[in-house]
């Protein structure tokens, strides 16, 4: 029965295969992401920026118009995204996989992406490993070594940071994030003199807060998702004392988004914070495409998913062209490496050897502008690329 199974599963790659070799008017593209479950807003805030994409080039793509074939995970499971992307190249016929709000959606579908010979672009799942797990995936997003490996240093080298205490989630991306912070602040001669982890879900910061106002460091780093949590941390933080400019505040860009801050208040000034995407730079494309979005989106700011999603279907353009149309995933594979263009975000690329995006890190610190906080640019690290990969 298994071997029966695999039968039909690679007879069914390679009519897909054969189909896609014949130079169809239409680009079918598989979208694989958590529509549902708590990631939805995730994955609604990505394919928001692959419709306004879309919008702005007519729906096409080299000339073929595009079809859009959505397939909805509900959240990080592996096993589901192996199903769907077997769905998609055996059943819906599609030319390209993309999407992929979470690393465990990305893993699942890579050896699909790699049986069936499919470019598959990454446009969120943000793990280092995720480019090395099969040969056909391109990221067009970030990973959390990438910005914070170079901010660890940063904090150092222009920071003026000598002693730092870590606090982070106790998942695997805070994990991400204060190893690779640490590293960077260490190797540029810092000393992390304490480490915590909080519940992911942690409505209360105190015990955490006190045990960083007893060590008394110069300036904490913390990783915390976003919601709720940025607010009850700078409260607990405020509260005793912790705050800029007395103690440095270093963060991923996710402590102060527009609705952290604003929950915030003052509390929110003087944070420093790192991120590859910033809606508040004052560049001629970046404005442009905070317009459009906010006009399409009922008047809804653009994010770091946002990006990953309209720079995703830039990819895949500027690949299908290269290869005059041609959509084998050998072709658009090699069109794809190398690959340089300027973004919203900045200049970017994608590295040849690991398919991975290379980027400018940008360093914010939150301030008063005509009466309002928000986060605005004080430095930037150009053409930052992940460190991790390779390493073991």
């Amino acid at each position: 029965m298994f071997a029966r199974k695999t039968a039909l599963l690679t007879l069914g790659f390679g009519l897909a295969m054969s189909t896609a070799a014949f130079g169809q008017e239409t680009l079918k593209i598989g979208l694989i992401m958590a529509y549902s479950g708590p990631f939805a807003d995730t994955a609604n805030q990505m394919q928001a920026g692959i419709d306004l994409w879309l919008a702005q080039n007519n729906g096409e793509i080299a000339g073929k118009k595009v079809e859009l074939i959505k397939k909805d995970t509900g959240g990080p499971s592996p096993d589901v995204a192996k199903r769907l992307a077997q769905e998609l190249v055996v059943r819906d016929g599609v030319d390209v996989i993309a999407g992929f709000t979470l690393t465990p959606e990305a893993l699942g579908a890579a050896d699909v992406a790699t049986q069936a010979k499919k470019l598959m672009v990454v446009m969120n799942a943000a793990t280092s490993i995720v480019t090395e797990k099969s040969p056909y995936i391109v990221r067009t997003s970030v990973t959390i070594p990438q910005v914070n490996y170079a901010f660890g240093k940063w904090a150092v080298e222009k920071g003026g940071v000598k002693q730092a205490y870590t606090l982070v989630a106790d998942y695997g991306p805070g994990h991400d994030a204060e190893k690779s912070f640490a590293k960077g602040f260490t190797e540029a001669g810092g000393t992390i003199v304490g480490a915590d982890k909080s519940p992911v879900a942690n409505p209360d910061f105190s015990a955490f807060v006190q045990r960083i106002k007893d060590t008394k460091p110069e300036a904490v780093y913390v990783f915390i998702p976003g919601g709720a949590q940025p607010p009850a941390l700078g409260k607990a933080l405020a509260e005793r004392g912790l705050t800029p400019p007395d103690t440095k505040l270093f963060g991923q860009g996710e402590l102060t988004l527009p609705e952290a801050i604003e929950s915030m208040g003052d509390t929110a000034k003087g944070i420093i914070t790192t991120f590859h995407y910033t809606m508040e730079r004052d560049d001629p494309l970046n404005n442009e495409f905070v317009k459009a979005y906010r006009e399409a989106n009922n008047g809804r700011s653009p994010d770091l998913f946002s990006i990953g999603g309209y720079d995703g279907m830039h990819l895949i353009s500027e690949a299908l062209k290269k290869t005059n149309g041609d959509a084998s995933g050998d072709a658009l594979v090699e069109a794809a490496k190398g690959m340089a263009w300027d973004s919203p975000r900045g200049p970017v690329s994608i590295d040849p050897e690991t398919r991975d995006i290379v980027q400018t890190v940008w360093i914010r610190e939150v301030k008063e502008v005509d009466g309002k906080l928000q986060n605005v640019v004080i430095d930037s690290i150009p053409n930052v690329k992940d460190p991790l990969h390779g390493a073991q």
